[in-house]
């Protein structure tokens, strides 16, 4: 068993070690290594990663994947470690919860053996390259994973195909207070209106601004005017233009690069949109909603 649990170590550090990290291909890997050990297990055998820092699971995401399930069954196994008691989750925790909520009791999947620490950098890994995940608990992933491995900011960036400034701002939501922070996951407030809010050094007019944007129901153009107050205290610059339709560039870049989650310039009637590579580029076209068919 031994050999096996070290081989296994070492392609979770190649997984690492690759210029970008993709955990779909990591996962597709265990399963197509595994696919004639794969077991069906009880669901009420299965208890979540200990390690999993996600809290929070979009409702109507888990029904549509239960939706699925329900007409084409589990596609992909889940991934387990086998425990005292039952099984702990290592990767597939969305199919778990979607599975109970199609009414399945038991679901394919493949035992494996993993370290603690194998168990933590999975949970982050799979967090990070899923959808649905609020902007809070992704931070809190990013951060995790670049002092585990000690990754600079940049190093993270590339790795997991996202902007420098994109994981910036990300990181800077961690330094709202903890209420603030509650206000993004429930989805009171937007992770645009945090970002902007981040900027901010003062906690009660974090929290004054906050209540604002929810009572007056204020946009982050609105917001970025408010925080530009001689009297709000800036955690980081926030700088003014002299000339009205360059400020209004800078909100509109501002805007559009919390949306995409890259660097955007706008001057001379041009709108330029960064990206580090062609998976970076595909990223932006889908949150765009825009499709090109190829032929």
């Amino acid at each position: 068993m031994e050999p096996k649990k070290k081989a296994l170590g070492r392609g979770l550090e190649q997984l690492f070690a690759n210029n970008v990290i993709d955990f779909d291909n990591y996962e597709k890997e265990i399963v197509n290594e595994n696919k004639n050990d794969i077991v069906e297990i009880a669901l009420d055998e299965i208890r979540s990663n200990p390690h999993q820092p996600r809290k929070t699971f979009n409702e109507d995401s888990l029904n549509e994947l239960a939706q699925s399930i329900k007409e084409f069954g589990i596609v992909e196994p889940i991934i387990v470690k086998k425990s005292i008691k039952g099984y702990e989750l290592v990767a597939g925790e969305r199919r778990c919860k979607a599975a109970k909520i199609a009414g399945l009791t038991k679901i394919p999947a493949v035992i494996k053996d993993f370290t603690d620490e194998e168990m933590m950098e999975i949970a982050l890994i799979e967090n990070i390259q899923r959808e649905d995940l609020n902007a809070i608990d992704e931070a809190k992933s990013v951060l995790n994973i670049i002092n585990l491995k000690g990754f600079t900011q940049e190093e993270f960036a590339t790795k997991f195909g996202k902007s420098r400034s994109y994981i910036t701002n990300l990181l800077g939501l961690l330094n709202l207070p903890e209420n603030i922070q509650d206000m993004v996951v429930s989805k009171t407030l937007t992770p645009s209106h945090a970002r902007v809010l981040s900027k901010l050094d003062d906690k009660d007019q974090i929290d004054t601004l906050a209540r604002r944007v929810i009572k007056e129901n204020l946009n982050v153009r609105e917001l970025e005017k408010l925080v530009t107050e001689k009297d709000i205290v800036k955690r980081m610059p926030i700088l003014k233009s002299d000339n009205v339709d360059r400020n209004k560039y800078r909100i509109y870049e501002r805007v559009i690069s919390d949306k995409v989650g890259n660097p955007v310039h706008i001057s001379k009637n041009k709108l330029e949109i960064v990206f580090d590579s062609t998976k970076d580029l595909e990223r932006i076209m889908e949150i765009l909603n825009i499709n090109i068919s190829e032929e």
